[in-house]
């Protein structure tokens, strides 16, 4: 590979085709039901086993390598001397990691190193929930093992020390005469506070070791915008049209099949067990279960697109809620960089030369661009993302009523929003909840109950595996009214919701099993004398029947995107 395609756009497009607003017709019944007439309850998420795992995991490696023929290219020579350290953060990953190729090639020695950050593990910043829940530390704990296990492949190590970033990286950098701490840039107060600090800090250090973070955690890289990111446009299909006309998206980067040797280091670290961390352990006993790791996205992206073969009905199947497979489920390893988007859009380029390229293959990276919008929004807005009123300051009344959250939080919601407690207890039960019940329960915490959206945000921020703040508080903003783009102001109708994307009432009678016991079009109205009384009433559409509940407002559009399917530093403002 020549050495400017490691650095500039590549001269390949963004695939388009015609589509349209979200369809108001049911999603296909083939996904909604097909996992609850299985006779298992926990579906492991790649269903892939550890053999066939590990062996789709060291076959992408070999396909995404640097080519042996590149080593006595620029692409492929390690001029560099000394050590370098890699500090690894959101990108748990050695496929496309230009963090690491860096690294590599700048230095004789390289030293991997991740932080567990204690500020992980403490409150969210206005109502105090877990800022890491149970089951996204056990899947963070999943990602590092695997990680170390990947690196050691290519012959190096995952140092893993527990302590601030501004602590230790500095304290390495003087221990081992390091010139360069590599990693990548991150773009909300509460990251961008620790890269100020660890860079402070290196300065102390006296040994010239310098801080370099790169930008690796879109598709579309920043500096190819056709606009200053302070200049994004408002309006999310200004940005994609803009983008899909105007960039190239760039190539990922090849990783070396070798990467060592390390320094000495004579203890290396092990990954903690939950306990360890002060945080009890969950197990998921129902529904999905999402294996952590770079070893098992790439098992997933394999399963998905080319074991199952379901990229091509994508968009006629995303809008599912029961099962694994409805979507591509690819957001949990985006979240932690176990993936990179960029080798989704390769994985999706060889589908369409392979197999075929519809409006299916380019809906995955319609969803990409959004995950895209909402990392350079946070650059644009800064710390009105976390504000009450959004980047538009909307002044409007919130409760804060605890009680009322509770219900909506523990799925107990009452007799007319079983579809509304299904989705709560799937999220606290598995740390997943599909795009459609992410709009939904945001829609009733906000236009029906009216309490402070930014409740549920730190709720899910607390269960959410794939959280990340950027699409987390952007979705949340949009879906509460105050994002930056005015016309994102929604109603969702919980009974016409129910009906659309849940018509037999499987997915409800799965997560509210008493509700399974009645006929199937009884279960979204299951009565008082089977369910709890209703804590709120509705503030729009009736909640008998379905047939004459009144339409939500958008008829289903936008609401939460990006979640392939995405607490803030003390700032001053509500």
């Amino acid at each position: 590979m020549a050495a400017s395609s490691l650095s500039s756009p590549l001269s390949h497009p963004l695939r388009r085709f015609s589509f349209h607003r979200l369809s108001k017709k049911p999603v296909s019944s083939l996904f909604l039901c097909s996992a609850a007439k299985m006779n298992v309850h926990v579906y492991r998420v790649p269903a892939l086993d550890e053999e066939e795992m590990a062996s789709v995991a060291v076959k992408t490696f070999e396909r995404y390598a640097l080519p042996s023929s590149s080593s006595s290219s620029a692409a492929g020579k390690r001029n560099g001397k000394g050590t370098a350290i890699l500090w690894f953060r959101n990108d748990l990953r050695v496929l496309d990691n230009e963090a690491l190729y860096r690294a590599w090639s700048s230095s004789d020695t390289l030293l991997p190193v991740y932080c567990l950050d204690p500020r992980l593990f403490q409150t969210t910043h206005y109502f105090a929930f877990p800022k890491t829940g149970a089951l996204r530390g056990a899947f963070l704990m999943e990602c590092l093992a695997d990680l170390r296990k990947n690196l050691m492949r290519r012959g190096l190590n995952l140092l893993i020390r527990s302590g601030k970033p501004e602590d230790i990286i500095p304290f390495l950098a003087k221990d081992f005469g390091a010139h360069t701490v590599f990693g990548h840039k991150e773009t909300c107060s509460e990251e961008l506070q620790v890269e100020r600090l660890v860079d402070q800090a290196l300065k102390g250090v006296g040994n010239g070791a310098k801080l370099e973070l790169l930008w690796g955690s879109t598709m579309y890289h920043k500096d190819d915008l056709p606009f200053d990111v302070l200049d994004l446009p408002d309006i999310y299909t200004q940005f994609r049209k803009s983008v899909e006309a105007k960039c190239r998206i760039r190539s990922s980067t090849r990783i070396p099949i070798s990467l060592g040797p390390t320094p000495s280091v004579d203890n290396w670290g092990d990954v903690p067990t939950l306990t360890q961390l002060g945080i009890e352990p969950q197990e998921v006993t129902r529904g999905m279960r999402f294996v952590g790791g770079e070893s098992a996205g790439v098992g997933r992206v394999f399963e998905y697109f080319w074991k199952k073969d379901l990229l091509k009905v994508y968009k006629e199947t995303r809008n599912g809620m029961l099962g694994p497979d409805y979507s591509t489920k690819f957001s949990p390893w985006l979240a932690f960089g176990c993936i990179s988007p960029r080798f989704i859009y390769e994985e999706v380029q060889r589908y369409e030369r392979e197999r075929v390229a519809n409006n299916s293959t380019y809906w995955v990276l319609f969803e990409l661009i959004w995950r895209d919008y909402f990392r350079f929004l946070s650059i644009k807005c800064g710390n009105s993302l976390f504000h009450l009123g959004g980047p538009r300051n909307v002044q409007g009344e919130w409760s804060q009523d605890m009680k009322l959250f509770e219900s909506w939080r523990d799925g107990k919601t009452g007799v007319r929003y079983p579809i509304i407690d299904a989705n709560m207890k799937e999220l606290y039960s598995t740390g997943f909840m599909s795009n459609r019940g992410r709009q939904i329960v945001c829609s009733f915490l906000v236009r029906d109950m009216g309490l402070d959206w930014r409740m549920g945000a730190e709720w899910f921020e607390t269960c959410l595996l794939d959280y990340d703040p950027c699409s987390n508080y952007g979705n949340w903003t949009y879906g509460a009214g105050v994002g930056n783009d005015p016309r994102e102001d929604r109603y969702f109708s919980i009974p016409k919701q129910a009906q659309s994307y849940d018509p037999e009432g499987e997915y409800v009678a799965f997560w509210v099993q008493q509700l399974r016991r009645l006929p199937k079009e009884k279960r979204h109205w299951p009565g008082r004398l089977m369910y709890m009384d209703t804590v709120v009433p509705l503030k729009h559409g009736r909640s008998g029947g379905g047939g004459n509940a009144q339409t939500s407002k958008s008829g289903g559009g936008g609401g939460f995107r990006g979640n392939h399917s995405g607490r803030r530093s003390r700032h001053n403002g509500p």
